[in-house]
């Protein structure tokens, strides 16, 4: 194993690091670092995971270390392979490698057990018979001490023989508990003899039905850091009252004792972060499922088009702190943009087609124009881009009757096309509803390429698709899901799903896409020019391209509208 060095200076400084620096320049762990990550597999990882993510595989790496990706698999009523396997896929997507460090707490199973029995023997633990309601009941309240149980002082051998009679399957779920003997009257809730194992007759993922007893996450999470041999555990906040459990259970079975660290977990506005409420969203239809674009998931985030690198750029900017607060989305959809503004091929889509007719064009001519695939990238060159009598503009680039700052087409007004030429409108064409149907057009052949040879000025730049190559496409608009910055704010009786937004979904069906866009690869991301970022769906197939928007471009046109204007 590489020696980690103790002096780093490439890593940004925060208190976790420096707990892992002041440990090496002591040499607590033997000059060692070494993390874990270790998911619930009940649900989809989502966006709060990857500040975890990264932070454990990021600080290790730093150091010279080792991270474990470790499944804490001791619920098996809410665990499922699908969940597994999920997982598996994410933390590689967003860019970590494990090697041969994959476990589950369920390979300790055994080890757990034994560990329990140490603990009866030891005095430290007992069998109760008190029902979960009961428990509830003896546990005090934060002004109160709580109440023994009347089975706390049980005979050493009566609780071993039961805890081997509740593994032999002999007793119905929730009959008996193991707890830990500690303090009732200890102020930390967790202290006052928590549950250590509980009787569940499921059927394990991995485990089938070898068990009928499963450890609390309380008792396997330590122990099983321990069996690791991890240096530092990296949990989020709400672990920090836990914490003396932690290390009560390592002290008094006397085993190697990993250093438990707490830090401040991820919180962003319009968003929610709860695999539980998340779980609710898909099992009541709200969103089409865990990957659903709309949905905080990786999964979901990635199917949008969020690169894993604007991830890793976002979690590292965030830093850590011990206290709870949210961070602005616009924040993460920056280094969204920031990505995909380096990365991201240029194309032109029009999403609410109007059709132009340029009158003075030949009939039957096709040119191929010159389009630049990035100008953030030289060395991503050039396509051609057909170009015919017939084009598709953005309903939205004409007016009719336009507003004083409006600069785009309109009746008498000159406006330049992206690679194209310049075109000025000469009149329009309505269906028998009084809606534009089309708008006619002259051109100037000579402003080929959007420049004119006697230096005449245009106000207005638009982006066209030719009619006759286009290919028809559907666009997914998604925007934010919840209405409210904190989606867990309700009015009384209301639960959180009254904070939907009815529109965080419009699907567009008949979009006009340049044509090398009818084979697009899902997963393919691009920019199309004045939209914004979007990248091809899973449900696309060849010839039938489907895209989600990612995410906007810098957004003047709200910028304006906030000082009651029109876009120009």
């Amino acid at each position: 194993m590489t020696t980690p060095n103790p002096e780093p200076a490439s890593g940004p400084s925060n208190f976790v690091r420096d707990i892992i620096l002041d440990d090496l320049k002591t040499n607590k762990y033997r000059g060692r670092v070494h993390t874990r990550f270790p998911p619930e597999p009940n649900g989809y990882l989502h966006i709060g995971h990857a500040k975890s993510i990264c932070l454990n595989f990021g600080l290790a790496a730093e150091f010279g270390g080792k991270t474990n990706l470790r499944f804490d698999d001791t619920n098996p009523s809410k665990e499922e392979t699908e969940y597994v396997d999920s997982i598996i896929d994410n933390v590689h997507w967003l860019g970590f490698d494990w090697q041969d460090r994959l476990f589950y707490a369920s390979d300790y199973f055994g080890q757990l057990y034994e560990w329990a029995v140490q603990l009866i023997q030891a005095g430290k633990a007992y069998v109760c018979d008190l029902t979960a309601d009961e428990i509830r009941q003896y546990r005090g309240t934060p002004s109160e001490p709580g109440k023994e149980s009347p089975y706390r002082n049980r005979g050493i051998e009566e609780s071993l023989d039961l805890f081997a009679r509740m593994k032999a399957g002999k007793f119905l779920d929730g009959t008996r508990t193991l707890r830990a003997k500690i303090d009732m009257a200890s102020p930390n809730f967790n202290m006052r003899d928590p549950i250590m194992y509980r009787i569940l007759h499921a059927e394990h993922h991995r485990t089938g039905n070898e068990w009928c007893i499963y450890p609390m996450y309380d008792y396997a999470h330590g122990q099983s850091d321990s069996i690791e041999g991890i240096t530092h555990s990296i949990c989020t906040l709400e672990f920090e009252d836990h914490r003396p459990l932690y290390d009560w259970y390592v002290e008094a079975l006397g085993i190697y004792h990993p250093r438990q660290i707490e830090f401040d977990r991820l919180n962003l506005t319009y968003t929610l972060l709860s695999k539980r409420k998340l779980l609710t969203l898909v099992q009541e239809g709200h969103v089409r499922g865990w990957d659903d674009p709309r949905m905080p998931t990786l999964s979901g985030i990635r199917r949008r088009g969020y690169t894993p690198e604007a991830l890793r750029n976002f979690c590292a900017s965030i830093g850590l702190s011990k206290t709870t607060g949210s961070i602005e989305l616009g924040r993460l959809e920056y280094f969204v943009r920031e990505d995909l503004n380096k990365s991201a091929p240029r194309v032109m889509a029009v999403l609410r087609p109007l059709k132009v007719i340029i009158d003075n064009y030949p009939e039957g001519q096709v040119e191929e124009m010159d389009a630049i695939n990035n100008p953030e990238d030289a060395g991503a060159g050039t396509r051609k881009v057909p170009f015919s009598k017939v084009l598709f503009i953005e309903r939205e680039d004409f007016r009719e009757d336009p507003p004083k700052e409006f600069f785009r087409l309109s009746p008498g007004r000159e406006v330049r096309l992206r690679y194209g030429y310049f075109i000025k409108c000469t009149g329009v064409v309505k269906n028998a509803s009084g809606e534009i149907a089309e708008v006619h057009c002259t051109y100037d052949p000579a402003t080929r390429g959007g420049n004119a040879p006697d230096g005449r000025k245009v106000k207005a730049t638009i982006h066209w698709v030719s009619a006759g190559q286009a290919v028809s496409g559907e666009v997914r608009m998604y925007s934010n899901l919840f209405l409210k910055e904190d989606p867990g704010q309700v009015e009384e009786g209301q639960d959180f799903t009254a904070n939907l937004n009815p529109k965080s979904l419009e699907v567009l069906v008949e979009c006009k896409l340049e044509p090398e866009l009818a084979n697009a690869a899902p997963g393919t991301r691009y920019q199309f020019e004045r939209l914004g970022y979007f990248c091809v769906d899973a449900d696309a197939a060849p010839g039938k391209p489907v895209f989600n928007r990612t995410v906007t471009l810098k957004d003047a046109w709200a910028k304006i509208e906030k000082r009651g204007k029109q876009p120009k």
